[in-house]
């Protein structure tokens, strides 16, 4: 497996781990209040910390594992997946857009708008990290 390869591995956890995090408390925060809670700045900076301080963590244990590979830059196969992982999350990250939109036009819920769509950040870069692995895996 290679460095790129573990790296999508452990960052994929992190974001879903971080993702369960940040909608355990927001569903949370929405049963308690009866109606869709509005964006808390707290969750989004926790989030956002939870993934810097994980991510960090991951890379450095991977990192020491892999050895000069940590450091050898991508080859024309690695930038290929790079790129078409890149590419194809750009598509769920728009469908999330589009189905916050359309749920938005029925509900007027601009709270809900918010965290349909930073799901959908979530998912793509998730979705990026899933097709990386499965275009290594399937030795693009």
């Amino acid at each position: 497996m290679s460095f790129r390869e573990k790296t999508a591995w452990g960052m994929g956890l992190v974001l879903i781990l971080a993702g369960i995090w940040y909608f355990k408390r927001v569903v949370g925060l929405s049963e308690a209040l009866g109606e869709t809670a509005a964006p808390n700045i707290r969750f989004v900076i926790g989030y956002i910390v939870l993934v810097v301080l994980a991510s960090i963590l991951v890379n450095i244990m991977i990192a020491s594992a892999s050895g000069k590979d940590a450091e050898a830059p991508a080859d024309e196969r690695e930038r290929a997946i790079l790129d078409k992982a890149g590419h194809w999350s750009g598509y769920v990250l728009a469908i999330g857009a589009v189905a916050g939109l359309w749920h938005f036009s029925w509900l007027k819920d601009g709270n809900l708008l918010f965290h349909i769509v930073f799901g959908a950040l979530m998912a793509s870069q998730i979705a990026e990290y899933g097709f990386q692995i499965f275009l290594f895996r399937r030795g693009v």
